[in-house]
């Protein structure tokens, strides 16, 4: 319910004039999202490898917000500490990554050894799967509905 209430939030962000009313002194996005890894360089070069994620001379990656099918937004939620939604994680974060062809995606991973956890073609804001990446963490990936 909470993953439908976000997404459904999403899709109607509030337009840049109605942002520029805000008053000074807010927050306005994600600016990066960091986590600690047990083998840094490996699991960086697994989400460049398996996952496609261009890696930058400093490490890190760009995920550029006007990237041709980006969606119009980042969902921020926070979860109960008892959620299962996570599992079978043990982590006590999840990142969604936004895709542009979901099969395509899962495709090309699964090639690569990627297990597959599960699969949402019918939730209302897109369509999901989930995987694990070699740390174990969850991640959840989404293909917007198209506009």
């Amino acid at each position: 319910m909470l993953r439908l209430l976000a997404f459904t939030l999403l899709m109607t962000a509030v337009p840049a004039s109605a942002a520029d009313e805000l008053p000074k002194g807010r927050i306005t996005g994600i600016g990066g999202i960091f986590f600690k890894a047990k083998d840094p360089k490996a699991l960086a070069a697994w989400y460049r490898d398996v996952l496609g994620l261009k890696l930058e001379d400093w490490g890190g990656a760009a995920l550029v917000p006007d990237a041709p099918g980006h969606p119009p937004a980042l969902i921020w939620s926070t979860f109960p500490a008892d959620t299962q939604y996570f599992d079978p994680s043990r982590s006590d974060h999840m990142i969604n990554y936004a895709v542009d062809d979901l099969d395509v995606f899962l495709k090309r991973i699964e090639a690569k050894g990627v297990k597959v956890l599960k699969r949402d073609d019918s939730d209302p804001s897109g369509r999901f799967a989930w995987i694990v990446d070699p740390e174990g963490n969850k991640l959840e990936l989404w293909q917007p509905l198209a506009k």
